[in-house]
Order: C-alpha cells, then sequence, then structure tokens
C-alpha cells in the first residue's frame, strides 16, 4: 500500500518466510486460569513494552489472573523490571533475558498468547514463529502486525494502541474460550504457508520472470 501511494506501479508480495517449523500436531491449551501471556522482542523504546506490562495490571485488577514472561533483551530492561516493581507485579512479571531457540519455543508453546505492542513493524516474524508454536498473538492496529495476525481468524488486533485497549481484548477472549480454540487451530494451519518450501518457489519464479524479462 505504502508503494503504490509513492506510485510504484507494479508490485508483487512475496511473504517472509520462517525458519521455524510448526508443531506436527496440537496439544490441548485450554484458555485457562491464569492468562498466560509472552512478549518475544528487542527491549527498546519503539516496541513498546511498557504496554504489555501495564496490561497485565488492568488485568489484574479486572480480576483477570494475568501472568507476563519477556524473553530478550535491550537497553530499556531495567526501566522495564523497575516499572513492574512500581505496579506491585513483581510475581506477574518473568524477564528471561535472551534464550536459545529451542527454550523460545518452549515457552512459546506454553503461552496462551504472544503480545505484540510494537509502533510498527516490518512483517511480525515472531508472530508466525509463535502461531508455529500453536500460540496465537494479540497486537496492535499498527503496519506489519495487521499482516501477521489476520484479526478475527488467527488472533487479535486491538481497536487502539493503548493497554487499555490490549486488556479489553484480551479480557473479552478469556470469556469465550472456544473462539481462543479456534484462533489457534487457524494461526498454527497458516503458519505453514510460511515455512520455506512454500515461500522459495515463488521467489524462484519471480527472479527468473526478472531475468527473462531482461
Amino acid at each position: 500500500k505504502d508503494l503504490h501511494a509513492h506510485g510504484i506501479r507494479s508490485v508483487t508480495v512475496i511473504p517472509n518466510g520462517s525458519d521455524a517449523v510448526p508443531l506436527s500436531s496440537l496439544d490441548d491449551k485450554p484458555l485457562q486460569s491464569p492468562l498466560r501471556l509472552i512478549c518475544v522482542s528487542r527491549i527498546a523504546p519503539n516496541k513498546r513494552v511498557d504496554h504489555a506490562i501495564r496490561a497485565t495490571k488492568l488485568l489484574v485488577e479486572r480480576n483477570v489472573a494475568a501472568e507476563l514472561t519477556i524473553v530478550g533483551g535491550g537497553e530499556t530492561k531495567p526501566e522495564l523490571e523497575q516499572l513492574a516493581k512500581t505496579l506491585g507485579l513483581e510475581d506477574k512479571i518473568r524477564f528471561t533475558g535472551q534464550l536459545s531457540e529451542e527454550q523460545k519455543n518452549l515457552e512459546l508453546q506454553k503461552a496462551h498468547f504472544l503480545v505484540h505492542t510494537s509502533l510498527r513493524e516490518g512483517w511480525g516474524l515472531n508472530v508466525i514463529e509463535a502461531n508455529a508454536m500453536g500460540t496465537p498473538a494479540a497486537v496492535y492496529p499498527v503496519g506489519g502486525l495487521v499482516d501477521s495476525t489476520v484479526p478475527g481468524q488467527t488472533g487479535l488486533v486491538t481497536a487502539a494502541e493503548t493497554p487499555e485497549s490490549l486488556a479489553e481484548a484480551l479480557a473479552g477472549i478469556v470469556k469465550t474460550p472456544e473462539l481462543y480454540t479456534r484462533y489457534r487451530i487457524n494461526a498454527w494451519e497458516r503458519s505453514k504457508t510460511f515455512a520455506w518450501p512454500a515461500i522459495l518457489p515463488q521467489m524462484v519464479a519471480w527472479l527468473e520472470a526478472q531475468a527473462k524479462a531482461k
């Protein structure tokens, strides 16, 4: 859309490939208490991880038992750790630091939702990685994330870019566990379409077409 807006007439979209191998099958993961949230991100101001922490606080205030795991490192980690203490969430927020791919995937499998509150993403690859582990995402309505999550099908896209809106969306889904199960299945199935065997032929075909055109 941005390219079209700048006058580019011919645009071919080839989805990002993902190294994450989707689970061979989905185990049951009922949406039961506590609501397990995970944020996988470089901890920097533009990622707005503090919004995920504040949304967790709002959920707790709504009597929705919620826990948040934050995977990753970055310059604002000390500030976020202090924010968790200030909000009285020391027992609800867990900072893991950097993890191996295997460890990260295990954390994603355990979580009910990946939360992604960036200002903007080019695509949001970690959404697809979470989907491959059977975990849908709850994301802000920003560039990239509105493409990696299909609202109402593979996860939640909030109405606004605020912790309040994120908490509202998550509190709502807790009341409809059957909808959550559908999101899980749809997200997992869609993640398979981003495997390299599905993506590479599209890339090769496009490159060959450009070579022939010259």
